[in-house]
């Protein structure tokens, strides 16, 4: 009965025993086959992620497939760049497409539809025509149309760029002289909502042309005038705060505030001598007044132009990066790049 018991029990024993070690290999080799996956992936992952130092920082950078960032923390998400530019480029087209665009429209105008652009309530003599006639023809309407539209949309951007940027100089300012400051603060959000109310209107007196609504357009064009000088004004009077001490400045600052001042002082000077012949226009029909309004208000226009366009100088070293990634870990992110820079 012993002997049975135990043959049985070796018996019954010796499935398991052989199921044990099936099992253990199993394991073993199921073991092996995750560290060869998890490290073939790995490889994969490090062949995917692109160093950040290898990208140019002015060349444009476009794919169609995004690039996977990683960060310095592991806890860190990667992040996807699907457009990466230079701000500076950005900036120059922005700029010169309504200089470019006026100068097409006055040429063609001027040569193809000369006594539609000339006529005026004075039947008088002139040869240059107001902008307002340049572009409200057609289809030099619709070209000038197209291209404020496509001006004004980084405008509004810009506008708030240009007031975080002023903020960040004040707060710097704040900490070295604070009696300095002030009231520079609320001068900040002035000159942002002169800013936008001068993108308001410029597209207002775009789209309103003076052959359809001249009392509206008339009204929208003062308002673009009194914010744009103003604008000018306040603008002016920040940086010689923020930037009092002229030796630390670089010469692309430089530039920038003294040809903010030239043209600022341009602006008013055209101002005045457009206010004097469209009053010698309006209510004397002066021979060539019209013509010396419509030059006044060219050199009012290339002025505001050149103004906005010393944002090349401002703003050189910028880029435009467009990611995918948790907004939480992106201002982690540019929070400690911004405490390696300080």
């Amino acid at each position: 009965m012993s002997d049975s018991r135990v043959s049985g029990k070796r018996l019954t024993s010796s499935p398991s025993a052989k199921s044990d070690t099936g099992n253990r290999a199993s394991s073993t080799n199921l073991k092996d086959a995750s560290k060869t996956k998890s490290v073939s992936q790995q490889d994969t992952e490090k062949e995917a992620t692109v160093d950040t130092k290898q990208i140019a920082v002015n060349e444009p950078f476009i794919e169609t497939t995004p690039c996977t960032f990683s960060t310095d923390t592991s806890n860190d998400l990667p992040f996807a760049v699907h457009y990466f530019t230079s701000f500076h480029r950005i900036c120059v087209v922005t700029a010169l497409l309504p200089l470019v665009t006026l100068f097409t429209c006055f040429v063609t105008a001027y040569v193809f539809q000369y006594d539609d652009v000339h006529e005026t309530h004075c039947r008088v003599y002139n040869i240059v025509p107001s902008i307002s006639a340049i572009t409200g023809v057609s289809p030099q309407r619709y070209f000038w149309r197209f291209s404020i539209a496509l001006h004004l949309g980084p405008r509004l951007p810009i506008a708030f760029i240009y007031k975080n940027y002023y903020n960040s100089m004040l707060a710097k300012l704040k900490k070295q002289r604070p009696e300095k400051v002030g009231n520079m603060e609320t001068v900040v959000t002035i000159i942002t909502i002169l800013n936008c109310i001068e993108i308001a209107s410029l597209g207002g007196v775009t789209y309103i042309s003076n052959r359809e609504n001249y009392p509206m357009h008339e009204k929208i064009f003062i308002t673009f005038m009194i914010c744009s000088l103003c604008h000018m004004l306040a603008t002016i009077k920040l940086n010689g705060v923020i930037h009092e001490d002229h030796t630390e400045l670089s010469q692309k600052q430089r530039d920038s505030i003294k040809w903010k001042k030239i043209l600022f002082a341009m602006s008013i000077l055209s101002t005045i001598g457009l206010l004097i012949f469209f009053a010698k226009h309006r209510f004397y029909c002066h021979v060539l007044a019209f013509s010396w309004f419509a030059f006044f208000e060219y050199l009012i226009a290339i002025a505001n132009m050149f103004f906005h366009f010393t944002i090349i100088w401002d703003f050189s070293s910028l880029n435009m990066l467009i990611v995918d990634a948790p907004r939480a870990k992106l201002e982690e992110l540019f929070r400690k790049s911004a405490l390696k820079m300080d």
